[in-house]
């Protein structure tokens, strides 16, 4: 029963691929025909019932996992930071800043590409946002369609490898878990655990990596086919204004997301916060944000606001806050009563922004949003555990452990093979169907074979990160196309990104063969 077991496991699995091609929805699909297989499985005795009483137990465990709440935080931090019009504000000052260099309105995205990153993380609000506003702006200053498109979709995909990103979070989870799994199976029973701070350290200087070589290759076309990016007009950029003008013009844009940056990293880095804890700070911050850019009233309650989140922020990293101590001393008390205040400034300036935005109607367009992607993100990862459960029920668990151990090249095989699959199931899966489905299958596995997790995590985010440009199927690709004027043509984008998803093959392979660039500030930073 064993053959037959696996056989059934590859026909599931082709199944999914092939259902969800037709266009079913994700989570039923995965659910629904993990059902029908270990019914079929169940029948011929290959499947034994017993699997799927774990279901409730997996249900609970995912609703009551800290780890997982911040997926809505981190989601309603980017489409408040996207309904906000911060991107608006970046795109403008800064193609105006760069654009009278030649080649600059590139630079400009790419730089604007990693804020977003950094400060939403959501691929799609990304491209779709800087489609909608740079591509224009580019085809009309007379750039080559073929690197405008290319440069956007680059760095609209960003938001997969740069910190704060819902790939790493989702991915952090389940890597823990595999670790912990991967651990228990060489006998340790005291495990050594790795968490998304880990793999938001691990996943910073890839990113930033990413970011210079697209800055490099836009400088090398520039300097090679100069009718490919010319510079705007002296007068269009911010040179006419005087220096002092011009400097709060490009702080005025730049502060905001990167303060927000700052406090949402800094804090995870330095040890402050949880990547939880920092996602509140950010949703916080963003609201603040949100109330800045679309009040017309009173400002200084959200500057009050602004203040007394930073302020808490540094209490925390200096003063024990703890009230639940029989002796506490007087310079601890004294930080306790600053940060009751703070927290007080703190609540008036968010109540101030939560009217500013719910009297503009941004307050409720993106907490459903939110509400959305955060149902679709919860609903595939239980019909991701039924698959899984089914999956292993008829054995793949072992199939899959067989087959990369005994690959050619040992660990190294196994990696190759694991890292190709990832790369082509990109073109029909969506990034949380491979993080809930793919790797918890594969993971355990290469951790035994000695494989570091952060850095298999790392390489992870950046191969689902190159399957989101590649032709024909590239998610990215589909984005741009939605919102791209008609005179641009489908094969234009399919040919501007090629450039980039090479450059995304070199930045990957230089992973591989420094693995410092992720491992080293996970060291730094947690030891």
């Amino acid at each position: 029963m064993g053959v037959l077991g696996e056989t059934l496991d590859i026909l599931m699995f082709v199944c999914v691929c092939g259902v969800l091609l037709a266009g079913f929805p994700v989570a039923f699909t995965l659910a629904g025909v993990a059902l029908i297989f270990g019914i079929i499985g169940w029948g011929f005795g290959a499947f034994d019932t017993a699997f799927l009483s774990a279901m409730p137990q997996r249900i609970y465990g995912t609703m009551s996992n800290e780890v997982l709440i911040a997926v809505p935080l981190f989601v309603f931090m980017g489409v408040m930071l996207e309904r906000s019009k911060v991107a608006d504000d970046l795109l403008d000052n800064l193609g105006r800043l760069f654009g009278t260099l030649r080649g600059g309105l590139g630079l400009s995205v790419c730089v604007v590409g990693a804020l977003l990153a950094a400060s939403t993380g959501i691929v799609g609000a990304t491209v779709v946002t800087m489609g909608l506003l740079s591509l224009p702006t580019m085809l009309r200053r007379g750039y080559d369609p073929k690197l405008a498109c290319g440069m956007i979709c680059a760095a609209g995909t960003l938001g997969q490898i740069i910190p704060p990103s819902i790939v790493l979070v989702l991915l952090g989870d389940v890597m823990s878990a595999a670790f912990q799994q991967a651990q228990l199976k060489q006998g340790i029973f005291s495990p050594e655990t790795v968490s998304v701070g880990d793999l938001f350290a691990g996943a910073l200087l890839p990113g930033l990596m990413l970011v210079g070589l697209y800055m490099v290759y836009q400088v090398f076309i520039a300097i090679i086919r100069p009718e490919s990016s010319p510079p705007l007009p002296p007068d269009q950029g911010l040179g006419y204004l005087a220096p002092v003008d011009a400097f709060m013009k490009i702080a005025g844009a730049l502060m905001p997301p990167v303060v927000l940056i700052i406090a949402v990293l800094g804090s995870i880095l330095a040890g402050i916060a949880a990547p939880t804890e920092a996602a509140g700070v950010g949703a916080v911050g963003s609201m603040l944000l949100a109330g800045l850019k679309s009040g017309r009233g009173r400002r200084w309650p959200i500057y009050l606001a602004s203040v007394s989140l930073v302020g808490v922020l540094v209490l925390t990293a200096f003063v024990d806050l703890r009230v639940a101590r029989e002796v506490i001393p007087t310079g601890d008390m004294i930080g306790i009563v600053v940060a009751a205040l703070f927290t007080v400034g703190l609540f008036v300036g968010l109540i101030v922004s939560l009217w500013y935005t719910a009297r503009n109607g941004v307050l409720g367009t993106v907490a459903r949003s939110t509400a959305k992607v955060t149902a679709m993100v919860f609903t595939i990862l239980i019909g991701a555990a039924m698959f899984s459960l089914v999956f292993r029920g008829l054995g793949g668990e072992e199939m899959v452990h067989q087959v990369l151990s005994n690959m050619p090249g040992g660990a190294w095989g196994a990696l190759g093979l694991v890292m190709l699959v990832m790369f082509f199931l990109g073109f029909f899966l969506d990034f949380i169907e491979i993080v809930f489905v793919v790797v918890p299958l594969v993971a355990p596995t290469l951790l035994i074979l000695g494989i570091d997790p952060v850095w298999l995590g790392v390489l992870m985010a950046v191969n689902l990160q190159t399957s989101f440009l590649t032709p024909p199927f590239g998610f990215a690709l589909f984005y741009l196309r939605g919102v791209a004027p008609p005179s641009v043509t489908t094969a234009d984008i399919y040919r501007g990104v090629i450039p980039f998803v090479i450059i995304q093959i070199v930045g990957l392979l230089l992973v591989v063969v420094f693995p410092g660039l992720a491992t080293w500030l996970p060291h730094v930073f947690f030891g």
